[in-house]
């Protein structure tokens, strides 16, 4: 049995074998979720970290390659076991080549496998410090700083895509932390304006009296403290993109007149008469209900159509949790290359050290030679760009299980945080996330149900929840048919039943 119990995906389009294997391993200590094809096991992958997938090759639809490629893609950290009854050198060359740990051929003894298990384990935990360096984050799944593959932010990137050419104001709505100037910048840089300035402007961060001439601008003597000219947003984005975060704070007098800026393309400083006209592209924000706040006459109505000609809503980091992995990938990337960056400063610093000491006889070089090593070598091994940072698959599950109400920036404090607290280890575990986080519950594992564009069989769709919940049933109660009977409130005899025609 495992020191702990770890989460296995076991991908089988044969129920019988898928069964067999699946109840032999839940009597070795493995908690097993079973999918009857790649598309399947894609689903559930999406949505759980596990530990191990076994898959064989040959599956109806997507094949078994394809799953095993996108397991290690999204989980570098995952051990996949390969099975199939084709089993060949060159499968087996092919199936290492992208990413197996394994390969065990039809027919086999169940000790075989649970010795590729163990011995695939063991090599994962020696190899720890490594195994992210298969986690490289694929163009594919950015833009401009966006990250994610999930079917939100691939449509997401589409929108992004068509209006980023375009010059019509844009009004982006999300929650706090989701990444709302990073789009803004994104749509900017995508765009005809991209050699021009990016301004932007907090409406929520200044005060309402000295709004209104940051954004517009002053001249000399139009209120206490303006002792010169100033220009304003407006100005300084001239041929560029002005973004207005948190556009909603906006007092009413002040909304109209960014209504007239936005019309008219012109304006006047504060305390001025003359007229400035401007050519410049207009993105807002906002993380209020702009529509809401209209129906409640908060904010004006012919302003917020007047933003909203092109509406981009950005979603929470919870409803995109398979995205999850390849954002932590991303942050500890990012942290891991500046801390690097501080290394090679500490360690400029010391060579120029050692070369000036050196000039100035043997004493000095004694100093300066002596210290400037400390400062390269034994500090800067502690720092995080000399370690290859990993993310423990219980970690990532807790990660995935929580609610992330400040989103992605929330996640990247956290991971931050986290590899502070690993205090030099290569691998960050539960204990180094933040409490709450440590806290959240592992979510059970998803169903792989989904509801089909073009319809579906209601009782073919009903048989596969009466499986599923049976299946669930088993792994709770590691196979004891009896107890797993109570749990569906079933006779024993009644749930053998069942199994037996689910396996036909």
């Amino acid at each position: 049995m495992p020191d702990l119990q770890r989460h296995i995906l076991l991908v089988e389009d044969e129920a019988a074998l898928r069964q067999a294997i699946a109840e032999q391993l839940t009597d070795h200590g493995y908690q097993v979720a079973q999918a009857e094809s790649g598309e399947a096991a894609l689903s559930r992958l999406a949505d759980f970290a596990f530990d191990i997938i076994i898959t064989d090759l040959r599956l109806p639809g997507i094949n078994g390659s394809e799953v095993l490629e996108s397991a290690v893609a999204r989980y570098p950290d995952i051990v996949a076991i390969v099975v199939t009854g084709f089993g060949t050198v060159k499968d087996a060359v092919e199936a290492i080549k992208r990413g197996a740990w394994d390969f065990v051929s039809k027919p086999f003894q169940i000790d075989e496998l649970l010795h590729a298990l163990d011995s695939a384990l063991e090599q994962r935990r020696l190899k720890s410090e490594n195994a992210y360096l298969r986690a490289q984050l694929e163009e594919r799944y950015r833009f401009e700083g966006l990250i994610g593959k999930s079917p939100v932010m691939k449509r997401l990137f589409q929108l992004l895509e068509t209006v980023a050419p375009t010059n019509s104001t844009i009004l982006i709505a999300g929650e706090t932390g989701t990444g709302k100037e990073v789009v803004a910048r994104a749509i900017h840089h995508n765009s005809a304006r991209r050699s021009q300035r990016f301004v932007a402007l907090n409406c929520s961060a200044i005060p309402e009296t000295l709004l209104e001439a940051d954004l517009f601008g002053h001249v000399r003597g139009a209120f206490t403290g303006a002792v010169g000219n100033r220009q304003g947003r407006f100005e300084q984005a001239h041929k560029g993109t002005l973004f207005l975060d948190e556009v909603g704070t906006m007092s009413t007098a002040l909304q109209t007149k960014l209504l007239r800026a936005l019309q008219e393309r012109e304006f006047e400083r504060v305390g001025d008469s003359h007229t400035i006209k401007v050519d410049v592209r207009v993105i807002a924000a906002t993380n209020s209900d702009l529509a809401k706040m209209v129906a409640d006459g908060q904010f004006r109505e012919d302003l917020f159509y007047r933003l909203n000609v092109i509406p981009i809503q950005i979603p929470s980091l919870r409803d995109r949790k398979e995205d999850i992995p390849l954002l932590v990938q991303h942050f500890l990337d990012k942290i891991q290359k500046e801390g690097s960056g501080a290394i090679a400063s500490r360690r400029a610093a010391a060579e120029r050290s050692r070369g000036s000491a050196s000039l100035s006889g043997e004493r000095g070089a004694s100093v300066s030679g002596e210290r400037g090593a400390s400062v390269s070598g034994e500090r800067g091994a502690s720092l995080p760009g000399d370690r290859t940072i990993t993310v423990s698959q219980d970690a990532m599950r807790r990660l995935m299980a929580y609610h992330w109400p400040g989103n992605v920036r929330q996640l990247e404090n956290a991971i931050e945080r986290a590899v502070a607290f690993s205090a030099g280890r290569p691998q960050i575990d539960v204990g180094d996330l933040p409490t709450e986080i440590q806290q959240a519950q592992e979510a059970d594992i998803p169903s792989a149900v989904t509801l089909p564009e073009d319809g579906m069989d209601l009782g073919s769709f009903i048989g596969n929840i009466e499986r599923e919940l049976i299946e669930r049933s088993l792994e709770r109660t590691g196979g004891n048919k009896g107890q797993a009977a109570k749990l569906l409130g079933l006779k024993r005899t009644t749930l053998v039943e069942k199994l037996k025609r689910i396996l036909k």
